[in-house]
């Protein structure tokens, strides 16, 4: 048994005959074989919708923009010590000003709560209603409808700007472009501008900024959120929520049966018709859906909620205002498309396809005189309170309950000690034992404060202060600054037949003079093997 190399041009055929060689056979163009890897972008042009969510939508974006924009601007009166911006994120002085709370680097864990709290509150949100939160608060959202706002009002609605992008270039098209962009770099100017006035108080550092006096990372911070917002809200639109947000992605895991989600109703609305009158004079099987587009016209994804669940879809609501001004001028029921769970839905398909038939029966779900029947199930306040929304939200309430009655009860004055390491203990010339210390009494109050400190659980002991020459108190005074930390050191003696082991526990308590709280630290006394 041998092996043979055959040359490229000796191959045969199954049936024996020799192929022709590689060199006489026609190359094959692969790349007219070959399908992209990426689809060009088709732009959308939303139309302007009008009804009760595209309302909402206008209410929500107010409220959110005027929040971000005017809450650097607020007053807030904490006396003569502390900034009195309302809400202030002072990294300088690490502390975050919310209001009338003050929250320093150790109470961290209040932000970590507050995160945990929007975690959660996610999680109830989008397992009740679905991705309410892209549809209305996001703010890509919010902003892209913004930059809209601009773009309809020097462009005007749908049709006239797909009629000026085909249009060739003009002076009136370049006019319109170049307003648009313009006005679009000032509100992503102002977005980054609004951003830093909450690390500074706003009204200097507005001064400084336009001065060229502020510091360098201001101008760095507004630069990159200019490009960003007019990157993002501007060019790229919905191609950062379908590419580049993971949040489509996790909420699959968050959505149940029950969950409402923007639903069109095909029990109802097929087979679809643009000809009602005609088909149904002809005796055919219509839907309500007339095939008008108006639900695809106004979406802000480009997608036709028709066929189905998305991952695209952020849940607007604003194909429901379209379809159902569509529904009212043919004469028909609101609600072809609207807010629905999977439950509902099912329940209705198999009202309108009967066994063993698969095409949709519409009329099914109606009563002779046209109305939906009594038997089709319309989603109601129900599925939204059912054991899994309910304990989300439990949660969330008790996070939320615990924090502020901690909030409400935290102490504003805060003590620390540290035991002198080398040595522990020092025998003095008369016999008496003396460790050192150093306190650092926190005063996280906005006003000055003198603080009392006193000794218990050490019997016989006498306290000395560097610099007095050994003369012993019971109590001692210290003067702390607003807002800042002080520290003091402190000798504690202590004659040897008083001492009955050898490290014996005692605290320190500082107590405000002129009020109520006080601070309380376990330390310990060294005394060595006696």
């Amino acid at each position: 048994m041998f092996i043979r190399w055959v040359g490229v041009n000796e191959c045969m055929s199954i049936s024996g005959e020799p192929l022709a060689p590689i060199h006489d056979v026609e190359p094959v163009n692969r790349r007219d074989k070959q399908q992209p890897l990426y689809t060009a972008r088709k732009k959308i042009h939303p139309k302007r919708a009008e009804g009760t969510f595209r309302r909402f939508k206008w209410f929500v974006m107010a409220i959110t923009l005027g929040i971000y924009y005017v809450t650097p601007w607020l007053r807030w009166d904490r006396g003569d010590y502390a900034p009195d911006q309302a809400v202030l994120i002072d990294l300088a002085n690490r502390r975050f000003y919310f209001f009338f709370i003050e929250i320093w680097p150790q109470e961290f864990y209040y932000v970590a709560g507050m995160l945990v709290m929007a975690g959660i509150g996610l999680f109830l949100v989008t397992s009740s209603v679905g991705r309410a939160w892209c549809g209305y608060t996001c703010p890509q959202t919010v902003w892209v409808d913004l930059f809209l706002v601009v773009e309809r009002a020097v462009e005007g609605d749908r049709n006239k700007r797909i009629k000026l992008d085909k249009d060739p270039l003009s002076a009136s098209k370049l006019l319109k472009r170049v307003t648009k962009h313009s006005v679009w770099l000032l509100i992503a100017v102002s977005t980054g501008g609004a951003w830093i006035f909450y690390f500074a108080d706003a009204p200097t550092l507005a001064m400084a900024f336009l001065a060229g006096d502020a510091p360098q990372v201001a101008y760095m911070t507004v630069g990159i959120l200019t490009a960003t917002t007019y990157v993002l809200g501007g060019l790229m639109r919905e191609q950062v929520c379908t590419y580049m947000c993971p949040w489509p992605r996790i909420q699959g895991a968050m959505l149940d049966e029950h969950s409402l989600t923007v639903t069109y109703n095909n029990w109802r609305g097929e087979p679809r018709s643009r000809h009602q009158k005609r088909s149904a004079e002809e005796g055919k099987s219509i839907g309500d859906c007339v095939d008008c587009n108006a639900c695809v016209a106004v979406c802000p994804m480009g997608i036709d909620i028709r066929d189905g669940q998305q991952l695209e879809c952020i849940t607007c609501a604003l194909c429901i205002d379209a379809c159902n001004s569509v529904m009212d001028k043919v004469g028909r029921e609101r609600g072809l498309i609207s807010y629905a769970t999977l439950a509902d839905y099912n329940h209705n398909m198999r009202m309108a396809m009967p066994d063993g038939y698969n095409a949709i029966q519409p009329e099914r779900v109606r009563k002779p005189d046209g109305r939906l029947s009594d038997s089709v199930k319309h989603t109601n306040i129900r599925s939204i309170l059912r054991p899994r929304t309910i304990a989300y939200f439990v949660v969330w309430a008790m996070i939320g309950l615990a924090m502020s009655y901690h909030v409400a009860n935290r102490g504003r004055l805060d003590l620390n000690v540290l035991h002198d390491r080398n040595p522990l203990f020092v025998t003095l010339a008369n016999g008496d034992i003396r460790n050192g210390y150093t306190l650092k009494v926190l005063n996280m109050m906005p006003e000055p404060r003198t603080v009392r400190v006193t000794l218990s659980g050490l019997p016989g002991a006498e306290m000395s202060l560097p610099g007095t020459s050994g003369h012993t108190v019971d109590v001692f005074y210290i003067d702390v600054e607003p807002d800042m930390l002080k520290s003091q050191r402190v000798y504690i003696r202590v004659k040897p037949e008083l001492l009955t082991d050898p490290v014996i526990g005692f605290d320190f308590i500082a107590q405000d003079i002129f009020g109520s709280e006080r601070a309380t630290y376990a330390a310990r006394f060294e005394a060595g093997d006696r």
